[in-house]
């Protein structure tokens, strides 16, 4: 219709609302509608790599957890390779998934495969790392971020993402720390503060 176009306007933005980590994974927060949420598991019983489980808490600028996020979570096989058509990925692993945190105590965790170093077309290697797009009440773009082991110093000195930022406490914030010997890695997020995380425009 002629001159319509000329009448649209942008959508005011709006936050991802309360109720979206309830609404993207039902069965996590205690409602079985499908029998199972989308993302329920990034690799399978058969997928080989060091089984370890990721945990922490996001928390807000006054640092009181937040308890209605939702993670998006990405990451490589533990060789290395996303799966995508063509790539020599196994077959239980699926390298996604959701998670939300804890009603109460904010506490978020997802169970994996550690990732591999991941090689580049241009021949430079990424260290091994696991990516994260955050949403919660409050949150206008989701926010992206990446966890790093922090027991893998020499991967990532010469990671060229971790290059692009500098170096002491602000490249620390993507660092996860393993407890002790146990394949537990801790990785909390703060959105705002001294010690606000580094989330990346993607």
């Amino acid at each position: 219709m002629p001159g319509l176009a000329d009448d649209l306007h942008e959508t005011p933005s709006q936050t991802a609302g309360p109720y979206v980590h309830i609404g993207l994974t039902p069965d996590a927060a205690g409602i079985s509608i499908y029998g199972g949420d989308l993302g329920g598991a990034i690799a399978g019983p058969a997928s080989p790599g060091e089984r370890i489980r990721v945990e922490g808490v996001i928390f807000d600028g006054t640092g009181t957890p937040i308890t209605d996020a939702l993670l998006e979570i990405w990451q490589a096989d533990a060789s290395g390779l996303y799966p995508k058509p063509g790539a020599q990925t196994d077959d239980d692993f699926r390298g996604w998934a959701r998670a939300i945190t804890d009603f109460t105590t904010g506490l978020w965790h997802f169970e994996t495969v550690k990732p591999g170093p991941i090689v580049e077309g241009n021949g430079a290697t990424q260290a091994p790392h696991i990516n994260l797009w955050i949403v919660a009440r409050g949150i206008n773009i989701g926010l992206n971020t990446r966890i790093y082991f922090a027991d893998e110093a020499q991967a990532n000195e010469s990671d060229p993402v971790l290059n692009m930022i500098e170096w002491g406490s602000r490249r620390a914030t993507l660092m996860a720390h393993r407890h002790c010997d146990t394949p537990v890695y801790r990785f909390d997020i703060r959105l705002q503060g001294e010690d606000e995380t580094v989330f990346f425009d993607v």
